[in-house]
């Protein structure tokens, strides 16, 4: 069972790969939205747990330990359709603290009753701005983040820059609006569709569903 205090929803976004020096777009010109907000500066750092074979990656699930944000905690995402993953959301503990009993419960098949541990730390570097409607609703989120990665098994670092859009309010046809700025600007789809996937070289784009 997931423990008392967890909660969950559905994660619409599509990421996008984009060199460092890509000027950011205006996205007032995306139909529907009538004003951004001024940008949010975060520092998010977070540890990612997998086995040792990436079992979890594989499956297009991704288990971490996040501090930093509006939503620190324990966050598990799970494959839901094309854009789409549920996220499942647990508070924080103590520092050095197990992966939750729930959360491994969930994952248990998929990591083929193997160990979970540590595989990846991540620390992003994040300006995100809030796309309006006239009624100062958000409709999207969209994020410029700045990203260092360390592959924990390998001892491989990367750093990467990267534009995430997540569906808020809006409808799922603003995903393709914005998706027009975006791409004019620069960007190309992202290729492994997740950080962590990026970070251990597996593609969630081709994970089994």
């Amino acid at each position: 069972m997931v423990r008392m205090g967890a909660t969950g929803h559905d994660e619409i976004e599509r990421k996008y790969d984009v060199e460092r020096s890509t000027t950011f777009p205006d996205l007032r010109a995306a139909e529907g939205v009538a004003s951004v907000g001024l940008p949010a500066e975060l520092l998010l750092e977070a540890v990612y747990y997998d086995t040792a074979a990436y079992d979890l990656a594989h499956h297009g699930i991704t288990l971490r330990r996040r501090v930093g944000g509006t939503d620190a905690g324990w966050h598990l995402k799970l494959p839901a359709g094309t854009d789409t993953r549920r996220e499942l959301h647990e508070p924080l503990g103590p520092g050095g603290e197990p992966v939750p009993d729930g959360f491994g419960e969930l994952v248990h098949a998929a990591a083929a009753g193997q160990r979970l541990a540590p595989v990846a730390t991540l620390t992003t570097r994040r300006r995100e701005f809030a796309l309006l409607d006239a009624e100062g609703i958000p409709l999207a989120h969209v994020c410029d983040d700045a990203v260092d990665a360390r592959a924990l098994l390998h001892e491989r670092d990367q750093s990467w820059r990267e534009w995430e859009v997540e569906l808020a309010a809006g409808p799922e046809a603003l995903l393709d609006a914005v998706a027009e700025l975006l791409l004019a600007a620069g960007a190309t789809p992202s290729t492994s569709g997740s950080k962590l996937g990026r970070a251990l070289g597996v593609s969630f784009r081709k994970a089994r569903l």
